[in-house]
């Protein structure tokens, strides 16, 4: 889930170390979740074990949507920094959106080839969490152009308020959208980026469409508008102890909604496209927000080396790998024939596989760019001359 699992452009400033945290831990959840669903026999998956890991396997996708908003704002508030002009911003981040997309339709296809031919052609049009987040980049970035420019508070006011307004239109028309209101007009590979159709006769909860997940992004892009604010900058510890309280309201008030007897919806469905559901998600990302914030800056997430963060630098590459590893035709363990203590011992050696890939890709890129770094100046150098 890649978004690595993404930001929009990669800047040269210093990582945000709480980010790149929250990505790693999405990046453990995806690996338990799908070591054992991929690997467990069908006796193991009754358990109660198998029931919390599938539980724990419910968050990865949020926060790597979410995520993905948070870093698409401290971009465009980084390219605005620089005096980038709104075009040039759009330009940007668009791009990048429609680069994460090219990439998630590139994921399709190595899938598709890889499980040839057991692998159904329609397979290529999934949708899948890369595909939002390319999609969800591209509409972050439309919205971003439309607030417009002038002074930086301002434009950053205007981007929070403007994203929170979508990131609730979305969750608002998601109900009808898979239920009441589907666009069945459209061909099916088109309503699945809506609702998740795919080539089966109702929306599938397991898929990724647009309705409700790019919310998840909207919702992130105005958190990052309020963590890279003047006053955050001032009040960072405070801001984030709101954030955490904010959460737990939100929590709170998803279930109290939900209680309420006046329903507004003709089919209403909490667990997969009620908006309370997805306030109720939205107060638990706040919640692991804090505590990762509160984890990077007290804790002892960065008192030495962190396998998480560097999990967390590379979540694209090891989301790629990874699923080879664990549902395809490479996997290391057999599917759907193992006990759980099995199981665990392949989730622990795909950890350590992927944490070797991160380390060795961190190492290639960062000697790639001194070497690029060297050249830049023996250039500038020679050109002095």
């Amino acid at each position: 889930m890649a978004q690595e699992i993404p930001a929009p452009v990669r800047p040269a400033a210093q990582r945000l170390a709480y980010i790149d945290w929250m990505r790693g831990l999405a990046v453990l959840l995806m690996f338990q979740t799908h070591c054992y669903d991929s690997w467990l026999r069908p006796e193991a998956r009754k358990t109660y074990f198998m029931m919390w890991s599938q539980l724990g396997g419910t968050l990865p996708a949020p926060l790597f949507v979410f995520l993905a908003g948070v870093s698409f704002a401290l971009v465009t508030d980084r390219l605005r920094a620089k005096g980038a002009a709104r075009n040039e911003i759009a330009r940007t981040t668009i791009r990048r959106g429609a680069e994460i997309y090219g990439m998630g339709m590139l994921f399709r296809v190595q899938e598709f080839a890889l499980g040839y031919p057991g692998a159904p052609w329609t397979d290529l049009l999934r949708v899948d969490v890369l595909n939002i987040l390319g999609l969800s980049m591209m509409f972050m970035g439309v919205l971003c152009w439309l607030v417009g420019g002038g002074d930086a508070a301002r434009v950053r006011a205007r981007n929070l308020f403007a994203a929170l307004a979508a990131a609730a239109l979305i969750a608002l028309a998601t109900p009808p959208l898979w239920t009441t209101h589907r666009p069945r007009w459209l061909p099916w590979f088109l309503e699945t980026y809506i609702n998740g159709v795919h080539v089966f006769k109702v929306p599938q909860p397991w898929l990724f469409p647009l309705f409700p997940w790019a919310a998840f992004a909207f919702a992130g892009l105005a958190v990052g508008f309020l963590l890279f604010s003047d006053y955050a900058k001032k009040k960072q510890a405070l801001l984030f102890a709101a954030i955490g309280g904010a959460g737990i309201l939100a929590c709170a008030s998803a279930l109290w909604f939900d209680s309420v007897p006046v329903n507004l919806y003709a089919v209403y469905d909490f667990w997969h496209t009620s908006p309370n559901f997805f306030l109720f998600r939205c107060g638990i990302l706040l919640l692991i927000l804090f505590l990762a914030f509160a984890w990077c800056r007290w804790g002892l997430a960065q008192k030495g080396f962190s396998p998480v963060i560097q999990l967390g630098n590379t979540s694209l590459l090891v989301y790629w790998v990874h699923i080879e590893f664990v549902y395809g035709r490479f996997s290391i363990l057999p599917k759907k024939n193992c006990s759980i203590p099995l199981a665990s011992a392949g989730l622990l050696a795909i950890f350590l596989m992927m944490l070797v890939l991160s380390l060795l890709r961190t190492r290639w890129k960062s000697g790639g760019l001194r070497v690029w770094q060297a050249r830049a100046k023996a250039s500038a150098a020679a050109g002095s001359v």
